[in-house]
């Protein structure tokens, strides 16, 4: 009492002093009593469903909607992948794209095929009489008639040049008088060769066709690997989700039976009155909670489920869709993670992504070379040769013809046809092969579209073609750097987070086992056990979870480097083969 005493005079001695006097910024002296709050500012709720109760249900049996028989079906991780490489929808339809593209170079090919020409023809003609010389017997009409056969071949090459030879015969004839010989045959061999000397030489719209079919299919196998990518990482990711939901159900069940053993404990107690009637009602609402818990997780195993066979199964009959699948591969995997430049020089050097790039950027390149050879003049050099062959059936003159006294003054007629000339259509080809009779033509043909608007704006757009294509190039490229340096991150995270997380689940083990303990030593309250039942099954729930990330983690890795494909022996050939088959 004293001390107090002396404590308060010393206080009241140097208030004059201003020792405690209240300056600015400093703690009130004591708490002012606040005036009472107005009414809160709220609006008018309606009335929704008055008496509207909740209906009394029984309790669900738990189970997978969808899923025949509650035997468990046990699915590896390469079977999944496999079954996802031939079955899946999406993945086939990437293949048959693939193959469209193939196809479009072929069909790019036929451009340079040898077209094969075969005409056969008959004519025939009645022409009236020009004069006495021209004009069927008695200056009746002329009648003729043609049998022709003309045969070829025509194509282009890849640098520009155009070709055709051509083969033909006739055989004619005709009641004309003044023909000595009758019937004749007239063949013919000709070759023609037209070369592009600046526009179209060298590169052209056939060839351009060919270049890009080309590339187009290098585009599509990229874009459909980077869809395989993809789609297998998807799979792996589903595949370690379902085995952590499956784990998930396993921790929730546990964590059910040890709060269903304390409700029993608490009910005993409370029967003998050892414990209070409230402490076995509050373990009841722990076990219904966690009964909610087992509900949700085997929920979650139904969904997880669902998004693998969506991805391993061909068409909704696929058997698969009734299974009850259960992952069977370990689950832990730490493999050696490269450095990030060393994931980054991976992924620049394996991933799709980047080839596909890289073709885009060449589909420009070829379509600027084009343009900029369509600005050019169009000049052609054409060489053309044929040799032709002619013979037939002499006929002599007769005294009645009227020609017979021009070519024959004298009597008898000395008058006759070469005997090179006489005969069938052999000899006529003789004559032809002899190249008796040729015929050579040269030509220079110049060509130029005045302002040649057209080809001035498909090297522009070429150009920009090219521009765009190389920002795309840069974007993917740093797009490898950006997820390569995620990746690694997230491989660092889940490592730590795995390692938090057993430390936690451990020490919640220690801890509840010795709260049980001093609970059944009376020590400990109803309360305290059930809080760490609580943080032990969520501690072992993070665990899963920091398990599950760094397995995703891992495959994540495996995607950015471009590993997953080698792994899994992607091959375009068989892609997708059994998505249309029915099981």
């Amino acid at each position: 009492m004293r001390f107090r005493a002396a404590v308060a005079a010393l206080f009241l001695a140097l208030l004059p002093f201003g020792v405690f006097a209240e300056q600015s910024g400093a703690l009130p002296s004591r708490a002012q009593i606040p005036s009472p709050p107005p009414s809160p500012a709220v609006p008018v709720a309606p009335s929704i469903a008055p008496g509207y109760r909740a209906p009394s249900v029984r309790q669900a049996r738990p189970r997978i909607i969808g899923v025949t028989s509650q035997a468990f079906v046990g699915i590896a991780l390469p079977d999944a992948i496999g079954m996802a490489l031939m079955k899946n929808p999406s993945l086939a339809v990437a293949a048959g794209n693939s193959s469209i593209a193939y196809y479009g170079i072929e069909a790019a090919k036929g451009s340079f095929d040898v077209k094969l020409q075969v005409e056969p023809e008959v004519d025939h003609s009645l022409t009236a009489p020009q004069n006495p010389f021209f004009a069927g017997p008695g200056y009746g009409p002329i009648s003729q008639d043609d049998q022709s056969l003309t045969g070829g071949v025509s194509g282009i090459l890849p640098n520009g040049q155009s070709y055709s030879v051509n083969l033909s015969q006739t055989r004619t004839s005709s009641n004309e008088i003044i023909n000595l010989i009758n019937p004749y045959y007239l063949t013919a061999l000709s070759f023609v060769l037209t070369q592009p000397l600046l526009r179209n030489a060298g590169m052209n719209a056939p060839k351009r066709q060919l270049e890009l079919s080309v590339i187009n299919n290098e585009l599509t196998e990229a874009q459909t690997l980077a869809s395989v990518s993809t789609t297998i990482a998807q799979v792996e990711d589903d595949y370690w989700d379902l085995a952590a939901a499956w784990r998930n159900v396993a921790i929730d069940e546990e964590a059910l039976r040890e709060a269903t053993a304390q409700q029993r404990s608490n009910i005993r107690l409370a029967r003998h009155g050892a414990g209070a009637p409230v402490d076995a009602v509050e373990s009841g609402a722990q076990v219904a909670a966690f009964q909610s818990d087992v509900y949700s997780a085997l929920e979650n195993v139904g969904m997880v489920q669902n998004a693998l066979k969506d991805a391993i199964a061909s068409s909704p009959a696929d058997a698969v869709w009734e299974a009850n699948l259960v992952p069977t591969s370990a689950v832990l995997r730490t493999p050696t993670v490269p450095s990030l430049s060393a994931l980054v020089q991976k992924a620049m050097k394996n991933r799709p992504e980047i080839l596909e790039s890289l073709d885009t950027l060449m589909q420009s390149v070829v379509d600027i070379a084009y343009a900029q050879n369509q600005m050019k003049p169009q000049l052609d050099l054409k060489l053309g040769y044929t040799t032709n062959g002619y013979a037939g059936t002499y006929v002599p003159l007769s005294p009645s013809n009227p020609l017979y006294s021009f070519i024959c003054p004298t009597s008898p007629c000395a008058f006759t046809v070469p005997p090179i000339l006489q005969g069938g259509l052999g000899a006529s080809y003789n004559t032809l092969l002899q190249e008796r009779y040729p015929y050579w033509t040269a030509a220079l043909v110049f060509s130029q579209p005045l302002g040649n608007r057209s080809a001035k704006a498909q090297l522009a757009q070429a150009e920009e073609e090219q521009r765009i294509a190389q920002i795309e190039l840069n974007a993917t490229e740093q797009r490898m750097v950006y997820e390569s340096r995620n990746a690694l991150q997230s491989y660092q995270a889940a490592l730590a987070q795995l390692e938090s997380a057993r430390a936690a689940r451990e020490a919640s083990e220690v801890v509840y086992a010795s709260e049980l303990r001093k609970f059944r030593n009376g020590e400990s309250t109803t309360f305290l056990v059930l809080q760490r039942q609580v943080e032990l099954a969520q501690n072992r729930g993070l665990e899963l979870q920091a398990q599950t990330n760094l397995n995703k983690a891992v495959v994540e890795i495996e995607r950015v480097s471009g590993d997953l494909l080698a792994q899994n022996g992607v091959n375009l050939q068989t892609l997708g083969s059994q998505a249309l088959q029915q099981p």
